[in-house]
């Protein structure tokens, strides 16, 4: 059992992505307009402030049809 969860836990770090610059999921803009942009799926809003307050049905549901 000890093998077959290390062999899962190597698979999934395997599939993990590099913290680093360019690999960012979604990009911020405030100013001099205001956008944020999903890059997995090109999903974008100018609602800032509703996805800062926690308003990301819209990421979800582009996400999820992405698949």
């Amino acid at each position: 059992m000890k093998r077959e969860r290390d062999g899962k836990t190597k698979y999934n770090e395997s599939k993990k992505k590099k913290i680093e610059w360019g690999s960012q999921i979604r990009s911020y803009v405030f100013h001099p307009y205001n956008m944020v942009k999903d890059h997995r799926t090109d999903f974008e809003t100018s609602d800032t402030q509703g996805v800062m307050d926690g308003d990301i049905q819209g990421f979800i549901k582009a996400y999820l049809l992405e698949k």
